[in-house]
């Protein structure tokens, strides 16, 4: 028998083709898909941290400054009082010197001034561009005591011609001295001598007949001297008759009504019920105060005013009553509500912590789900890059079993090849090569049915 002829072996022509198929690329991980996949998510965690940013609030500073009044004065003393309280959860109030409530609201518009807070009393802020301030609330009155020498009286009126203390620049008093008696008709330069004297030198003067009235009011004297002039022999407090007329044109202004025996019961002085008019005094800050700083402040005014008094009654102090500035938003929900739940169980600094860390939580809840999301998403898109041929290979199948012209079985496999060499080029990870490999094994397969070896 003539010996079977040699299997015919394979030349570098033969070989080529095989060789120019096969161009997939296996790479351990495809950075495109892990992009495309991890791109939204990526994009959603930056906006729920820029979200988490803005709507967290910095820890609260632990300085803020006070503008107060002169020392002594009953506005400096009360700020003292604050500064003692917030001192208790580690907060450092500075407690400035002023020359009053005029000052005071003057230094804390000035945004160049480093002062958050300010002790201010009603009808003094006038020309003053109050933007960006807003009141923590009224935290007690300050009325304004006109003491006089000689015969009774009962209106400013009465001392058109008489040698008046009205305050110094800068103070509260002198501000609401000369808008009262404006009002009346006295104005500097008038009948009446207006002296810019307060505190002890306007009460001395007046004890030494160097001038006939003082009006004198929180920011401008002190507790002990007011009581002092109230019992010296010789000089008088006015009863303003016309009490609920100043009220009636000054909103600012509330009457009040010291009682009888308010300094004396053994003496009775008064002899009877004195009607005095002022302005409440407003813890007046910047809308930029910090939230939890807001509360703290009002808890130290509560703690400080809220006691009955000779012109309050006990829990009258602080209030939600707002003249000049509008109440703050937290103020606003303060008086509603009360502090925070955190506030109210925890010490200051960890209910601060927590507070601006519970925001985070939302932000957690989003991000923990949606990585989560990212290893399903880099599998589907890999695996859509395989099964995207599947739906061309059943459409070339579905055509092979119809009797077919050679011209069209031509087009058919040039169609294949297209898939093939595709399919053939594709990067993909190394963990879906078994699933690639299934892929060209179904091109062989839809080729043989498509020649009829099949």
């Amino acid at each position: 028998m003539p010996p079977d002829p040699a299997p015919d072996k394979p030349t570098a022509a033969n070989a080529l083709p095989d060789i120019r198929r096969l161009r997939a690329r296996f790479v351990a991980i495809s950075w495109r898909d892990l992009a495309v996949s991890f791109g939204p998510v990526l994009a959603l965690a930056l906006a729920a941290v820029w979200l988490a940013v803005w709507l967290v609030q910095p820890a609260p500073p632990s300085t803020i400054s006070i503008s107060a009044g002169p020392k002594g004065s009953s506005f400096y003393d009360a700020a003292e009082k604050y500064a003692k309280i917030l001192a208790r959860n580690g907060i450092t109030l500075n407690v400035l010197a002023s020359e009053g409530s005029r000052q005071n609201v003057q230094r804390l518009a000035d945004r160049k001034q480093d002062v958050d807070l300010a002790l201010v009393q009603g009808g003094v802020s006038g020309d003053v561009d109050t933007e960006g301030l807003v009141s923590l609330g009224s935290v007690f009155y300050a009325p304004i005591t006109v003491l006089y020498r000689g015969k009774e009286q009962h209106k400013l009126s009465d001392f058109r011609k008489s040698r008046i203390a009205i305050g110094r620049e800068g103070s509260g008093a002198r501000v609401l001295a000369l808008t009262l008696l404006k009002a009346n008709g006295i104005e500097p330069g008038g009948s009446a001598e207006l002296i810019a004297f307060d505190g002890e030198d306007a009460a001395q003067a007046l004890v030494d007949g160097k001038i006939d009235v003082a009006m004198l009011t929180g920011d401008s004297a002190t507790g002990p001297i007011m009581r002092k002039l109230f019992r010296m022999p010789g000089i008088r407090l006015l009863d303003f008759a016309q009490a609920n007329a100043y009220t009636r044109r000054f909103l600012y202004l509330q009457e009040l009504v010291l009682p009888a025996g308010a300094f004396d019961l053994g003496k009775n002085l008064p002899a009877h019920p004195i009607r005095l008019i002022g302005p409440t005094v407003e813890l007046v800050a910047r809308d930029s105060l910090h939230p939890a700083l807001s509360d703290l402040l009002i808890e130290a005014a509560r703690e400080v005013h809220g006691k009955a008094g000779l012109l309050q009654s006990a829990g009258q102090f602080p209030s939600a009553t707002a003249h000049e500035f509008p109440l703050s938003d937290d103020a606003t929900r303060y008086y509603a509500s009360g502090k925070g739940f955190l506030y109210r169980h925890l010490p200051f600094w960890l209910a601060s912590l927590l507070s601006r860390a519970l925001v985070l939580v939302p932000v957690i809840v989003i991000l923990i789900p949606a990585f989560r999301l990212v290893p399903s998403l880099y599998r589907w898109r890999v695996k859509s890059r395989i099964y995207r041929w599947y739906g061309a290979l059943i459409e070339i199948e579905r055509v092979a079993l119809a009797n077919l012209s050679e011209e069209e079985k031509a087009a058919q496999a040039q169609r294949l090849d297209h898939i093939e060499d595709a399919v053939n080029k594709m990067k993909m990870p190394l963990a879906y090569a078994d699933q690639f490999y299934v892929l060209r094994e179904h091109i062989v397969f839809v080729r043989r049915r498509l020649t009829g070896a099949l």
